[in-house]
């Protein structure tokens, strides 16, 4: 049993897989229909002529039979075979339905299921197992083996065309959005500037009326997405609902080419609150992630970039705290060729260079975690930092999270001033340890010289964070 080989070119497996199970369904619903038409006339009219009351019982007993098998034969599609496209993704072909082959139910491992029916012997399933993959197809569960053989084989294909995974957060990542009720009033002229929902492609601010919500792309995310489609298999993963995330899935890619049905929702994940990367086929070894909440990805931290949250709108501000004008008080953007993404986009590249071009190991040994830590590492490195009066008193100064970023970024602390030490980083010029950055002309800096430098992935100028002199 196999699959015909006419698959769409740039299309990933959950892409194909959700056409094909929508053209099977229907196909199968159709055929449903007229065979359940056709058979009773036909049964009424061959036995219409004469029969007995025993004849009678024997072919409704038929009937029910013929009718359970036709049932099961109706369910019954053929085991899905994995065919390469030219994009180098995975696709599912339109499975061909297969009525002469007999699948025994004993012997079927039951890969997936619809609801409680095994999607390729039909039979009914107590309990649940595996993982659902409800934005691929609604009421699609998959188990566990066949989840690792799909992602083994998508691998396989992904790698050879020199591709990774990429997993994109929606709002303060790529977007913007804020209810139209909490826009201030030095946010009325937004109104009068909105673009048209006829053609999204050539706009980035967006009315949408259906859902009370006004929405801003992130300058340079046409470019970005448009750039890193040629290295990634890129998956929308957003804490918002499903109908809002589909929503903003047109206005990022509407014409269906980077994400198509990779929209995953909070109504996808498994766990609350917490995103992970059991619902996205791929291995966790080529994934890389952009988010700006880092506490979203607990058990994944070690493939995440964390990235600068994009505050558009006044209430994005005040929803973190913020007591001050966002950009579109301000009547201003970010820059499109030094924001974040522009920024994030040429990290993308490196980590993709060395992944394919530098690494010594096979390919199947390559792990782009281990490459993300590597790039990271060599942003400070060569910086000696010492911290003065940025901690809690009594606090573990290397449990503090400004320490252990400088560390990932590739830079030494201490606690103890010497002269290898490039940086004091302080909030407070009038301490001890800043006079002596002053007086042996060190660096002193605040501590948002290493989050800066953190979501750029690359060392900000000090001058742009010095820190205020007391003046005697």
């Amino acid at each position: 049993m196999s699959l015909v080989t006419d698959s769409p070119v740039h299309s990933s497996s959950s892409d194909d897989f959700a056409a094909f199970l929508d053209t099977e369904l229907d196909s199968k619903s159709s055929a449903s229909s007229a065979s359940d038409d056709e058979a009773p006339n036909e049964r009424h009219s061959d036995s219409a002529a004469s029969s007995s009351p025993d004849q009678d019982k024997e072919a409704e007993e038929d009937d029910d039979s013929d009718f359970q098998s036709k049932r099961v034969k109706r369910s019954k599609v053929e085991t899905v075979e994995i065919v390469e496209d030219d994009g180098g993704t995975t696709s599912f072909a339109s499975l061909k339905h297969n009525s002469e082959a007999s699948i025994s139910k004993e012997i079927c491992t039951h890969p997936g299921s619809f609801g409680t029916m095994c999607i390729v012997c039909g039979q009914l399933l107590d309990g649940e197992s595996g993982v659902t993959f409800g934005y691929i197809h609604k009421g699609l569960r998959l188990g566990n083996d066949e989840i690792v053989r799909l992602r083994n084989t998508d691998m396989k294909n992904l790698l050879r065309h020199k591709k990774l995974y990429l997993i994109l957060d929606l709002d303060h990542t790529l977007l913007n959005s804020t209810q139209l009720m909490h826009m201030t009033l030095d946010e009325e002229y937004l109104n009068g500037q909105t673009d048209s929902l006829q053609d999204v492609s050539k706009g980035s601010l967006f009315m949408l009326s259906s859902m009370q919500m006004m929405t801003k792309l992130r300058p340079f995310v046409r470019t970005f997405l448009k750039e890193a489609s040629q290295m990634f298999e890129m998956y929308i993963y957003t804490m918002g609902d499903r109908a809002y995330a589909l929503e903003m899935a047109k206005l990022l890619d509407p014409g269906r080419e980077y994400f198509n049905a990779k929209v995953i929702s909070r109504d996808d994940g498994t766990q609350r609150h917490q995103k992970g990367l059991d619902v996205v086929l791929g291995q966790e070894s080529a994934v890389l992630i952009l988010d700006d909440t880092e506490n979203a990805w607990m058990k994944h931290k070690d493939n995440l970039i964390l990235m600068e949250r994009y505050h558009f709108f006044a209430s994005s501000c005040h929803q973190f705290g913020f007591n001050c004008k966002s950009l579109s008080e301000q009547k201003t953007d970010e820059s499109e060729s030094e924001g974040a993404l522009a920024s994030i986009l040429k990290v993308l590249r490196k980590i993709h260079q060395i992944f394919f071009e530098e690494l010594e190991e096979n390919m199947d040994g390559r792990d782009v975690r281990q490459v993300l830590k590597t790039v990271r590492k060599d942003v400070l490195k060569g910086c000696k930092i010492v911290f003065s009066r940025v901690f809690p008193t009594q606090s573990q100064a290397d449990n503090h999270h400004l320490w252990r970023m400088a560390e990932q970024l590739g830079a030494t602390c201490s606690t103890e001033l010497d002269p290898s030490v490039t940086h004091v980083v302080s909030k407070d010029s009038g301490t001890e340890k800043s006079h002596w950055a002053l007086k042996h002309n060190k660096f002193l800096v605040q501590p948002g010289w290493i989050e800066a430098t953190n979501y750029f992935w690359q060392r900000q100028p000090e001058e742009n964070f010095s820190v205020n002199q007391i003046k005697n």
